[in-house]
């Protein structure tokens, strides 16, 4: 969703990353990054191994002639692929994923808005843009529907308990370098559900998310979670309908390929998510007594 660099200077290297100007004038957007900043300080002081953005005159954020970035200093970890995903790997994350919710816990009710897109509307338009897309999302859209009517419906149901989370700390934003690691991508730090976050990354540092399941990496990363002090809930089901629906995800990367408030670029990338998020919505489906067994076992 943004653009990143490495720049080597006679000194050191550097990361930039460029921010998504769509998402920068979002009238919610700089009260979001402020509130990210000061989170990701508290993870700082705690000592989270993460990736902070550079202070630079005061401030993280940059800004020139209405580009905004921040400036990192250059790790030389890379992401690992879902299929070099190990037991210690996935144990390291459960333990630093309980730590990060356990830096501030509030009972809390949060306002989450129910998701009810128009899916017959972006159907018709995707009919003229892209015919494999139209195909796949026409088959799929009894499922799809069905994922979200269980996530809508999950919501009242939802622990009133909120947390400091990631919310995109899946193993695309991990970096490791051997047994040393950073989070990066903490623009995205706010107060959510922690319960939500949990299930949400056991199931895809366990590789649910490309149909690689494996439930002993699940345990490991409930175990070292739960080790760490991390709080399981007592109801799966509800956590589990709403976290494991992919529908607004899915309606965003439709967005991207029908060029609706997104770069030229992404264009391509909507497709790639799409093609995965289709796959995704009708797993957890299928699925989803499995899964639950699991998680209810713990």
């Amino acid at each position: 969703m943004n653009k990143v660099y490495k720049v080597n200077t006679e000194q050191r290297a550097y990361v930039i990353k460029l921010l998504n100007p769509f998402i920068m004038h979002r009238p919610d957007a700089m009260y979001n990054f402020a509130l990210a900043e000061q989170l990701e300080q508290r993870l700082e002081e705690t000592s989270i191994p993460i990736l902070p953005a550079l202070s630079i005159h005061g401030s993280k954020m940059q800004e020139i002639d209405g580009t905004y970035f921040y400036v990192y200093d250059y790790f030389k970890g890379k992401a690992l692929k879902t299929d070099e995903i190990t037991t210690f790997l996935c144990a390291q994350i459960g333990e630093v994923l309980a730590k990060i919710h356990g830096i501030e816990r509030r009972n809390e009710k949060q306002n989450i808005q129910e998701s009810h897109v128009e899916w017959e509307m972006y159907l018709e338009k995707m009919k003229h843009t892209d015919q494999n897309i139209y195909v796949v999302l026409k088959e799929a859209l009894l499922v799809i529907k069905e994922s979200e009517r269980k996530r809508n419906a999950a919501i009242e149901k939802l622990p009133h308990i909120v947390s400091i989370c990631h919310n995109d700390m899946d193993s695309k934003n991990v970096l490791w370098d051997g047994k040393e690691y950073r989070i990066i991508d903490l623009e995205c730090l706010s107060y959510n559900n922690p319960y939500c976050e949990m299930m949400e990354l056991a199931l895809n540092w366990s590789g649910f998310d490309i149909g690689l399941q494996d439930y002993s990496l699940l345990h490991t990363f409930l175990q070292s979670y739960e080790s760490a002090g991390g709080k399981l809930p007592t109801d799966w089901e509800p956590i589990y309908d709403f976290c494991t629906d992919k529908t607004e995800w899915l309606a965003y990367n439709i967005k991207r390929v029908l060029g609706i408030d997104c770069l030229e670029e992404e264009k391509e990338i909507g497709r790639k998510e799409i093609e995965k998020t289709i796959q995704q919505i009708p797993f957890y489906h299928e699925h989803r007594r499995e899964i639950l067994a699991h998680f209810q076992y713990r």
